[in-house]
């Protein structure tokens, strides 16, 4: 699934490795609240508040509905209700950042590229939880052809989101894609946190994006602080923003662009 090559045929899935890898994944990641299908589960359902990828980027009812459940939670967390702008870019991020993870978590740790078709990935509306069920991997020899088929499984996953969202995010297109290109960063780098490799998930990040890779934005672009022991921080200022600012003003994202380097070294 390289954009502007000839696709790759991707593995069928049964037996399906990448339930071994989603069970390491999810060991690893505390913050990733996925239900993984099996192959002959239920889909979850409509009448309970389940919508797949499909049908928020296609429907305008289950994108109002998954957007109020956002707001709910908003609200019961910070006790008010924000712009209605906010709600759909912090409900955008979520969903990016968990994307981003779900298909940067087997390549990072296997080398498998999930292929996770829109009708596949579900959001429950009412907790902003997710459900999978796992089909379809691709598998490259070259690292830089494995790292162009991580990015097209992102961008073609996300690509009818971002149609969906950008009337309630008051976004363009090209920060919308600053989004992805934030999350997919931010995905890799929290993946080699967890493991305790942070270094090596930063390099990673950056040979993933590292500038020229439309329609993703920039590049990973990280860097060290340096605090008063000498000790290095790895960081990098998002492209775009999140607006977690807007719910919290005195507490804006660590990576934010409204976020001195001195305020990120107090923090670390």
């Amino acid at each position: 699934m390289i954009l502007g090559a000839t696709p790759v045929p991707a593995a069928p899935c049964a037996p399906c490795p990448l339930y071994a890898d989603y069970r390491r994944l999810l060991d690893l990641a505390p913050a990733l609240r996925v239900d993984v299908l099996g192959a002959g589960e239920a889909a979850p359902t409509r009448a309970q508040g389940w919508y797949s990828a499909v049908e928020l980027a296609a429907d305008p009812t289950a994108l109002a509905d998954a957007l109020a459940g956002e707001e709910a939670r908003i609200a019961a967390e910070h006790g008010k209700a924000p712009r209605p702008h906010v709600t759909a870019s912090r409900l955008l991020h979520h969903y990016l950042w968990s994307v981003c993870v779900l298909i940067a978590g087997p390549w990072h740790l296997a080398r498998r590229v999930p292929v996770i078709d829109g009708a596949d990935l579900w959001m429950h509306a009412p907790t902003g939880d997710f459900a999978l069920r796992p089909r379809a991997h691709s598998t490259l020899p070259g690292d830089d052809e494995l790292r162009a088929e991580l990015r097209a499984s992102v961008v073609t996953h996300v690509e009818p989101l971002l149609t969906a969202f950008a009337g309630a995010t008051r976004r363009g297109t090209r920060a919308l894609w600053g989004m992805v290109t934030d999350d997919l960063a931010s995905a890799v780098w929290y993946l080699g946190r967890m493991l305790g490799e942070e270094s090596t998930a930063v390099a990673a990040a950056g040979a993933v994006l590292p500038g020229g890779t439309q329609p993703l934005l920039g590049a990973a672009d990280f860097r060290l602080l340096r605090g008063e022991d000498g000790r290095g921080h790895p960081t990098r200022t998002r492209l775009g923003c999140c607006l977690y600012y807007a719910i919290r003003p005195d507490s804006a994202c660590i990576t934010c662009p409204r976020t001195p380097d001195e305020e990120r070294l107090r923090r670390l």
